[in-house]
């Protein structure tokens, strides 16, 4: 059986290195999902309200460029709350290992005791931590608070969001940009393609096969795009 990576020095070395970095997975997954179905959504509502294709190029777009910045921002300010918090409680545990030393690393031993060490091995461990802040705080903020290595990058976390919306969110429109026969019916098929997409990629970084995560979110997408259509129909002159 393959192994899922290397085990060499040099590639367990890599492999660490790379784990203190936010991976931008759930960023794009959040916002090509939400592109996707938004932008269809104003689609199929408009198309089952009976209207032309220009109010669907014109309302789609503005949903793309308003709807995109909007999710941008918000994942921007919730990654920033994330990251406010998480230096927040650095330089709690900073302050406490400062002012309370000795129950400091009274939990530092107890939280390596968790981890099975005990007798010299716990002492000599505990003594070694400790005599380094960073990895100390770094400890405790893992054991204490349940937080991960790497710091939350708001930025980051934006653009890949807004990205990941114009690029899955422009394609429902395209038919009706280019003025293609039977728009509606290749949006639909496109967007459906769509969702399958990002549901098939996901199941990279999870254990469902690729066709169950892909038919998973072209199932939720497209109850959604199915509630517009139906709403929109109910406005049709």
């Amino acid at each position: 059986m393959k192994a899922e990576h290397g085990h060499s020095r040099e590639e367990i070395a890599r492999r660490l290195q790379g784990s203190r970095k936010e991976g931008r997975l759930r960023d794009a997954v959040y916002g090509g999902i939400d592109g996707a179905v938004t932008t269809f959504a104003i689609a199929g509502g408009v198309e089952g309200a009976g209207f032309n294709s220009s109010v669907i190029i014109a309302l789609g777009i503005a949903n793309v460029l308003a709807d995109g910045f909007s999710m941008a921002a918000a994942n921007y300010l919730g990654t920033k709350a994330d990251l406010d918090d998480r230096r927040r409680l650095y330089r709690v545990e900073q302050s406490h290992i400062r002012d309370y030393p000795d129950g400091e690393r009274e939990e530092l031993r107890q939280i390596l005791q968790e981890l099975g060490l005990s007798g010299g091995v716990l002492e000599g461990a505990v003594k070694a931590v400790a005599a380094k802040p960073e990895k100390w705080i770094s400890l405790m903020l893992a054991s204490e608070y349940g937080l991960g290595p790497a710091e939350p990058n708001p930025v980051a976390a934006a653009l890949t969001t807004f990205l990941a919306f114009m690029l899955a969110g422009i394609v429902p429109l395209l038919p009706f940009i280019l003025g293609l026969p039977d728009p509606f019916l290749l949006a639909s098929a496109a967007t459906g393609l769509v969702f399958f997409t990002i549901g098939a990629s996901k199941s990279i970084w999870s254990l469902s096969p690729w066709w169950i995560s892909g038919l998973e979110t072209l199932l939720i997408g497209s109850c959604a795009a199915a509630l517009a259509y139906g709403a929109g129909s109910l406005f049709r002159g």
